[in-house]
């Protein structure tokens, strides 16, 4: 593609070269740039691509773009092109390169500090549901039709994340669900990206530091800036920094919660339990009537799934059809059901510290269970902290904690169940230490009594553990389906599986 079609959208001053220069290919690491392509020069906190210029000119690269001066006059082949901010340019640029693809997508942004993650598995699930084949770009994963390839950053650098996009059209996706963190936003990772919907969850403290956000109005000011960049904007109208999300926004809006005044607005909560499922149920008001039942528990998931209708029917799909979905609808990994009996529930969810063990315990503690039951462990060459605070909060909320192994890497599993125990025996909790993951499930499951409600906490989405510097497959959905097959399942409180048949 020539060099001056890329630059249209930017500002530049050409410094030395051609604009009619042609560019192969677009890079910003120095190790990977091959002959003919445009290399971008990023001032980062460990490395300056400023310091390579020459490196990757003597590569025959043909373009590199730079926001510090650099001395390329001895390269007479390469084209310098000077911009304020290199990052910025990477987005616009690659977007140009891909041929915009984020405007050949339904574009979903969504952005806050809490349930980022899980509300977008559910507009996904919901989408996919409805007949639009969704990809998805978060904290977890990249999710392009069967191919899924883990996440390094919530949100990708824009020269990875325009390549994901171009490559999802080119697989035939039609919608692009994505999470837009705060960072994403202040270091120009989603520049060039057309967001026809942008979603703000919540905003709590977080993510301040050197190394992120300098005060908590820094954090809340590049939160806001995803509301200048998309067509519709979907707010939580509970939250106490909605109006801050508002202050700069140039978007349509639209809202949801569980104010009246809200567009998508839910009323007459109530906790749904039947069969070993979990739920909640709510009367929809606003835009549009109706009831809704959740099949995820928890207040949370009211939330979460107004965010998913609000933005399902503004895309076309009927509020008969979304509350269809939401009835069976289940994000992989976090309050996931695996309905193996009408007699008891057992769930998957990827709680793995303190504040998020506790948050989930005390949200099944209000299904009023008769015993609830954590199992759960901790990774190795992590802070020790984390072992005594989890073990004190499941001793304190769970009838029964089965204390088993996570991810012991180069710990021994024993070891890490030691120092569970320490924070377990600040409490009166009862609890048994099972190592292997596997015969800790079947314990739960063979133990199980009527009404109990068991949560496999810690793995959620993950599918390996690591061992002594290896990663071995194991998914906690495999260990139960193995369990099933190796027991005589007349002996399962209820059993009655409606997830392995």
């Amino acid at each position: 593609m020539i060099l001056e079609k890329l630059l249209k959208n930017i500002d530049f001053t050409l410094v030395q070269g051609s604009l009619e220069t042609e560019v192969l290919d677009v890079c910003n690491d120095s190790r990977k740039v091959a002959e003919g392509a445009l290399f971008f020069c990023i001032t980062g906190a460990v490395f300056d691509g400023h310091q390579y210029a020459q490196d990757v000119a003597d590569k025959k690269a043909s373009v590199l773009v730079i926001e510090k001066d650099v001395d390329l006059t001895e390269y007479k082949n390469v084209t310098v092109i000077k911009v304020a901010s290199t990052r910025y340019a990477m987005g616009m640029i690659c977007a140009a390169f891909y041929e915009h693809p984020s405007s050949k997508l339904k574009v979903i942004g969504i952005t806050g500090t809490k349930g980022k993650t899980t509300t977008t598995y559910m507009i996904k699930a919901m989408l996919e549901a409805a007949g639009h084949k969704t990809g998805l770009i978060g904290t977890i994963e990249t999710i392009i039709g069967d191919v899924v390839t883990p996440a390094n950053n919530t949100t990708p650098e824009s020269i990875v994340l325009q390549k994901t996009l171009k490559d999802m059209v080119d697989a035939g996706l039609d919608t692009v669900v994505m999470e837009v963190s705060s960072q994403g936003l202040m270091l120009d990772r989603v520049a060039g990206v057309e967001f026809d919907y942008g979603i703000f969850t919540n905003l709590s403290q977080d993510h301040i530091g050197p190394n992120e956000h300098k005060d908590f109005d820094d954090y809340k000011y590049w939160k806001s800036q995803m509301f200048t960049m998309c067509k519709v904007g979907i707010f939580n109208a509970d939250d106490p920094y909605c109006q801050d999300m508002l202050k700069t926004h140039t978007c349509d809006v639209v809202t949801y919660g569980m104010k009246t005044q809200a567009d998508y607005h839910a009323s007459n909560l109530n906790l749904y339990k039947k069969d070993g499922c979990l739920g909640i149920t709510y009367v929809l008001g606003g835009t549009y009537q109706s009831d809704i039942l959740v099949g995820m528990p928890g207040e949370f998931s009211v939330h979460n799934s107004l965010a998913a209708v609000a933005v399902a029917s503004l895309m076309g799909v009927s509020i008969a059809r979304i509350a269809e979905i939401l009835k069976t609808i289940h994000v992989k990994g976090r309050v996931e059901l695996i309905p193996i009996s009408d007699a008891f529930t057992i769930l998957i969810d990827y709680a793995h510290n303190a504040m998020s063990l506790e948050s989930i315990l005390l949200t099944l503690r209000a299904y009023e269970p008769t015993r609830l039951v954590t199992l759960f462990g901790c990774g190795g060459n992590r802070a020790k902290s984390r072992r005594y605070e989890m073990g004190e909060v499941s001793g304190r909320l769970a009838d029964l904690t089965i204390i088993t192994s996570d991810n012991p890497r180069n710990e021994e599993p024993q070891a890490i169940i030691d120092d569970i125990k320490i924070g377990m025996n600040k409490t009166n909790g009862e609890y048994v230490e099972i190592i292997d993951r596997k015969e800790a499930i079947r314990y739960a499951i063979m133990n199980a009594s009527a009404g109990d409600v068991i949560v496999l906490a810690g793995k959620g989405h993950e599918d390996y553990q690591e061992i002594q510097g290896k990663k071995y497959h194991m998914d906690e959905r495999d260990l139960i389906r193995e369990v099933l097959e190796e027991e005589d399942v007349t002996k399962i409180c209820g059993y009655n599986n409606r997830y392995f048949a």
